[in-house]
């Protein structure tokens, strides 16, 4: 660590806001000494202790004081744990006092930073403490918590793993470039490859339905105007969020709502209705609609159900590279006879609220939070994972191919590039640049 991240550093590390009880962190060389001088007797270390906290001769309050000597602590530092009763201004004083004694003011995360950089946590688990101080159901908790007891890491780690003997085996192969690849275990190697490949593509798979439980699945709500978009959107809100009007084109601009169904979590996205023509302003609507998409892990095509195939074919272009789609057929309370049913399309009403329910369990199944209920070991994870194992994978096939053709130093260079690749998820290849743009995103008392 650098002379600057061995500064002391303080922070209120309870939420804001008035509570029973509030706590300020310390962590640093200085801790304990700052603590002592602020509660005025020697601390020892894992004992908590009761003391009157003051400040110049001014009693601020009173409560309990714990020691964690280094490093057997969080962050691997002395940490010193102050806490008192939870009203903000006794808890900014009692920060104010630490300043005045030799600390400073802990940037966004960095607890968490000091803890990864002291090799207390991986990368990963410090990103999934975070996770776990936002996580919004028990399942996402869960979820958390594995990926905190570095269920993901590990499963990283031994791919890894599995990448540098075969990275070290085919080096050691181009030494011997007279030699046929089949006399020197080639056929081991191509195992290993298959092997690899296998176990990237199972970890990928669990990372995205980790990255969806965390992030929310980013649906974007697209059709011809007048479909009905708005209304789908305000049912599934359950309020009023998006004007509503038999006016073509009254939507314009882009609405995001965040809604949890049955403890799936999608970000759901209104746009302006796809159709040719319309004024400038509706024309900027559709251009942000398409970009939306390009975005967009689910689409949610809303049609009208009286007649969905002039409708499909407005929107066929625009949705051509979205992963998913998700067929609705809306106003079915308008049809003269019962509609025909379709694996892939939901007949709803939103105004009558008909289908909702069929919609609401179609939307967590696409969430994968049916699966992740099912999976014991899910766990969270982050887009920049999810973009690591998708490099690795790609890595990993380009060297299964040029091992085919017995372009050994090629095959390692791609080894190389796939194990750098899974090495930024865990933080054992971590640009300086990567890690504050991680560690500014958590709160600043952890």
């Amino acid at each position: 660590m650098t002379d600057h991240d061995t500064d002391t550093i303080v922070a209120i590390a309870t939420a804001p806001g008035a509570g029973g009880v509030g706590m300020v962190r310390l962590s640093g060389p200085r801790s304990r000494a700052i603590a002592e001088g602020l509660c005025g007797c020697a601390l020892v270390p894992r004992h908590a202790h009761y003391v009157r906290i003051r400040a110049n001769d001014t009693l601020l309050d009173d409560g309990i004081a714990l020691y964690f000597a280094a490093p057997a602590s969080f962050t691997g530092e002395h940490v010193v744990e102050l806490q008192a009763h939870g009203s903000p201004v006794v808890l900014q004083q009692i920060v104010a006092a630490c300043r005045a004694l030799g600390a400073r003011d802990a940037r966004p995360g960095e607890f968490s930073e000091r803890a990864f950089l002291n090799g207390k946590l991986d990368l990963a688990q410090a990103e999934a403490v975070a996770d776990l101080i936002a996580a919004a159901d028990t399942r996402a908790a869960r979820a958390a918590r594995r990926a905190l007891d570095g269920v993901f890491s590990e499963r990283v780690d031994a791919v890894a793993t599995e990448l540098l003997h075969l990275r070290v085996h085919v080096e050691a192969a181009i030494d011997f470039a007279d030699e046929s690849l089949d006399t020197l275990g080639g056929e081991q190697v191509r195992a290993g490859l298959d092997r690899a490949a296998t176990h990237i593509a199972q970890l990928l798979a669990d990372a995205e339905r980790g990255r969806k439980l965390r992030d929310g699945l980013h649906a974007v709500i697209v059709g011809p105007p007048n479909a009905g978009k708005s209304s789908l959107l305000n049912a599934l809100a359950g309020s009023e969020r998006a004007i509503v009007t038999d006016i073509a084109g009254t939507t314009r601009d882009l609405l995001h709502e965040t809604v949890r169904l049955d403890g799936a979590e999608l970000t759901l996205v209104d746009t302006a209705g796809l159709r040719e023509g319309g004024d400038a302003i509706e024309r900027e609507g559709m251009r942000r609609a398409r970009e939306e998409l390009r975005r967009a892990d689910l689409a949610i095509v809303v049609l009208d159900a009286r007649d969905p195939a002039s409708g499909r074919a407005a929107v066929a272009e625009a949705i051509a590279d979205v992963p998913r789609r998700l067929w609705i057929h809306n106003k079915a309370d308008l049809l003269d006879a019962p509609p025909l049913m379709a694996d892939d399309t939901v007949h709803v009403s939103a105004r009558t609220g008909q289908g909702l329910d069929t919609l609401h369990a179609q939307l967590r199944r696409l969430s994968g939070a049916e699966a992740a209920d099912a999976a014991e070991g899910t766990f969270t994870a982050r887009a920049r994972h999810v973009d690591a194992l998708a490099r690795a994978a790609l890595h990993v096939d380009d060297a299964r191919g040029q091992v085919a053709h017995e372009a050994l130093d090629l095959a390692a260079e791609s080894l190389r590039a796939a194990h750098e690749a899974l090495g930024e998820i865990t933080g054992r290849v971590a640009p300086d640049a990567l890690l504050g743009h991680i560690f500014s995103s958590f709160c600043i008392g952890k």
